[in-house]
C-alpha cells in the first residue's frame, strides 16, 4: 500500500524559494550552471515524491525515525552554496580582486558536487524501481520515474556543455568527465556505507548532504595529491592548475587533521586485524585481541597517523618547511596574549557552561530541546568575539575542535578503555531524538553550522555578513524560535508538527536585530558592507521558515542556506 502526501509541503516551497533566488541572481555567464541546478531541483523532488509514497525506498535504508525523507533539500543544498560562491567570484573578477584559476576550481568544486547528488538520485530512481517485485507501480509512479530519469539526461547534457566550456583548468572534455564521474560513483558507495553501517541515525537527504561534502572534501585532497605526484612526471600543462590555486596553511592544516581522522578508523582496522593475525598464528588458533591491548594499539595508532603520517603527506604535497604542528606553536604564539586570552576564556567558558547543564540535565525536568539551545547561546558567546577580533585563530580553532570531537566519537563507538563508557554516558544526557546511541551527530552539526560559512568566506568576500551565517542563524535564529515558541507558541505552522508562528517571528525579528547591532560594529572596523537591507530580510526570512517546516537536522541546512542567499 502507498501513503498518499501533499504534492507542496511548506520545506519544499521554502526550497522553490531558495533555488529560485539563486538562479535569477546568475550573471549571462552561468546560465548553464543555473539550468542544471533547476534540472537537478526538479528530478530530487520527483524522486522525493516517488520515494514518499512508497515505503520500499525508507524500509530498506532505515532512516531515522519522525523525519521526511528530505531528498530535495539534500540534493540542492550544496550545489547551490558552490553557486552562490561562483555569482561572487564573477564579481570578485569583474573587480579585479580574484583570477581565474579560482573560478575554475570552484567551478569543478559546483559540477563535482552536483555529479555526486545526481548520481545518489540515480542510485535511488534504480533501488525504487526494484519495488515492483514487492508492490505493483501506478501510472503515476511510472510517470515519475521516467520524467526523472528525463532530467537526468538533460542534467548530463548541461554538464557536459559546461565542463567543455572550462578552459582554465588544463584538462581536456573527457578527463573532466571522468573526474566527475569518479565523484559520483564515491558518493554512491558512501551513502551506502553510511545508511547501512548507521541504520536511524539520520534521514536520506541529511545523509546526501553529508556524503557529498565528503566527497567533494576528499576529491580535492585526492586532486592535491595526484597534482603533486604527476608534477615531474607529465607536462604541466595537462595537470590541472585548478588544485594550484593559493591556500593558506591553516586551511591546509584543517584538511588533513579532519580527513586523516576520517580515515583512520580504515587504517586501525587494518592494524587490529594484523595484530590479530599475528596471535592466531603465535598461539595457534582463534584468539582476539584484549580490550588492554586493543586500547594500547589504538593510542600508539592514533598518535603515529596522526603526528607522523598525516603531517608528512601535508610537507610532501603542500611544501611545508617546517612540521605543521610546530607552525601551529609558531602561529598561536605570534600574539600570544590575544590567543592565549581567548584560548582560557574558550576553557573557562566550556567547563562552566558543561558542568552546569549536566547537572541540570541529571537532576532537573527541563526538556532535552531546551538544554540543547544552551549550547547554541554559548556557541554564540564563544565565536562571535573571535569572529571579530581573531578571524585566522578561529578558522584553526574550528578544525582543532572539530579533530577532538570526531576522536572523541570514535573512541565512544568503540569504547576504547578507559575512556569509551564514562564518554558513552556522558554523552547520552544531552541527545534527543534526532540522536542515537550508535552515532550521536548533534554537537557536529552544531560546530560545523558555525565553522562552514567562516571556512568557505576566506579569500574574496563583499559580504561582511556571510561569515555570520552559522551562528546568526543558529546561535540566534534557531535558539530564540524554539525557547519563544516552547513558551508563547500557540499557532502551528502545521497540525502534526510543532515549531509554531510566533516562535518563527521571534527568530527572524532577533537575528535582524543582532544585525542591525553587527553592521556598524563591522563598518567601524572597515568591513565593506554592501548587503542590502531587503536582501537580507529574504534570507533570514527563507531561513526562518526553513527552520519552522523542516523536519530534517537543522543544524545542517539552515546556516549553508543562509551563508549561500547571503553571498547573492
Amino acid at each position: 500500500m502507498t501513503k498518499k502526501t501533499p504534492l507542496m509541503t511548506g520545506e519544499r516551497v521554502v526550497v522553490a524559494v531558495v533555488v529560485s533566488r539563486v538562479i535569477l541572481s546568475l550573471p549571462l555567464s552561468l546560465i548553464s550552471h543555473g539550468f542544471s541546478l533547476f534540472l537537478l531541483c526538479l528530478s530530487s523532488f520527483l524522486v522525493e515524491i516517488r520515494a514518499e509514497t512508497s515505503p520500499f525506498l525508507l524500509s530498506r535504508f532505515s532512516p531515522r525515525r519522525g523525519a521526511s525523507s528530505g531528498i530535495l533539500l539534500g540534493a540542492v543544498t550544496l550545489p547551490s552554496v558552490m553557486l552562490s560562491k561562483l555569482v561572487q567570484l564573477t564579481r570578485a573578477i569583474s573587480l579585479h580582486e580574484a583570477e581565474q584559476d579560482e573560478l575554475a576550481h570552484v567551478t569543478m568544486q559546483y559540477w563535482a558536487a552536483s555529479a555526486s547528488c545526481c548520481a545518489i538520485l540515480i542510485y535511488l530512481s534504480v533501488i525504487m524501481s526494484q519495488a515492483k517485485e514487492t508492490e505493483s507501480l501506478s501510472s503515476s509512479s511510472l510517470w515519475l520515474t521516467r520524467v526523472s530519469l528525463s532530467g537526468t539526461v538533460l542534467y548530463g547534457a548541461a554538464c557536459f556543455v559546461s565542463l567543455s566550456m572550462i578552459s582554465h583548468t588544463g584538462l581536456n572534455t573527457s578527463l573532466k568527465m571522468l573526474w566527475m564521474l569518479f565523484h559520483g560513483l564515491a558518493a554512491v558507495k558512501l551513502i551506502r556505507h553510511l545508511l547501512s553501517t548507521f541504520p536511524s541515525c539520520a534521514s536520506i537527504g541529511e545523509a546526501l548532504l553529508v556524503t557529498s561534502g565528503l566527497v567533494l572534501y576528499f576529491g580535492d585532497f585526492l586532486a592535491c595529491t595526484i597534482a603533486k605526484i604527476c608534477e615531474k612526471l607529465i607536462p604541466v600543462d595537462l595537470v590541472s592548475i585548478s588544485y594550484g590555486i593559493k591556500r593558506t596553511e591553516t586551511g591546509i592544516i584543517v584538511q588533513g587533521l579532519l580527513l586523516g581522522l576520517l580515515l583512520f578508523p580504515m587504517v586501525f582496522r587494518c592494524v587490529l586485524h594484523i595484530y590479530e593475525s599475528y596471535l592466531r598464528k603465535r598461539d595457534g588458533g582463534q584468539r582476539n585481541c584484549s580490550d588492554t591491548a586493543k586500547s594500547v594499539l589504538f593510542f600508539v595508532s592514533l598518535v603515529f597517523f596522526m603526528v607522523v603520517a598525516v603531517p608528512s603527506w601535508m610537507q610532501f604535497v603542500h611544501g611545508f618547511s617546517q612540521h605543521p604542528f610546530l607552525w601551529v606553536l609558531t602561529f598561536v604564539f605570534s600574539e600570544p596574549v590575544k590567543r592565549l586570552s581567548l584560548c582560557i576564556y574558550w576553557v573557562l567558558l566550556i567547563v562552566v557552561s558543561v558542568s552546569r547543564f549536566y547537572s541540570i540535565s541529571r537532576s532537573s525536568k527541563v526538556e532535552r530541546i531546551l538544554l540543547r539551545k544552551y549550547y547554541h547561546l554559548m556557541a554564540v558567546l564563544m565565536f562571535l568575539p573571535a569572529l571579530v577580533l581573531q578571524p585566522k585563530f578561529l578558522d584553526l580553532a574550528f578544525g582543532a575542535a572539530l579533530a577532538v570531537f570526531i576522536a572523541l566519537e570514535i573512541i565512544r563507538i568503540w569504547r576504547i578503555q578507559p575512556l569509551g563508557e564514562p564518554l558513552h554516558h556522558f554523552m547520552n544526557a544531552f541527545t534527543d531524538h534526532r540522536d542515537s546511541e550508535l552515532l550521536i551527530v548533534s554537537h557536529f552539526s552544531l560546530l560545523l553550522g558555525c565553522a562552514l560559512p567562516i571556512w568557505m568566506s576566506s579569500g574574496f568576500n563583499d559580504r561582511a555578513l556571510s561569515p555570520f551565517a552559522g551562528i546568526l542563524s543558529l546561535g540566534i535564529g534557531d535558539t530564540m524560535a524554539s525557547m519563544v515558541g516552547h513558551k508563547y507558541g500557540v499557532l502551528r505552522w502545521s497540525k502534526s508538527g510543532k515549531k509554531t508562528v510566533e516562535g518563527t517571528a521571534a527568530g527572524i525579528t532577533s537575528v535582524m536585530a543582532v544585525c542591525f547591532v553587527l553592521v556598524p560594529i563591522l563598518a567601524s572596523m572597515g568591513y565593506i558592507l554592501s548587503q542590502g537591507w531587503w536582501s537580507l530580510l529574504l534570507a533570514v526570512t527563507a531561513t526562518g521558515m526553513l527552520e519552522a517546516y523542516t523536519a530534517q537536522l537543522d543544524n545542517a541546512f539552515i546556516p549553508l542556506v543562509f551563508y549561500s542567499l547571503l553571498c547573492l
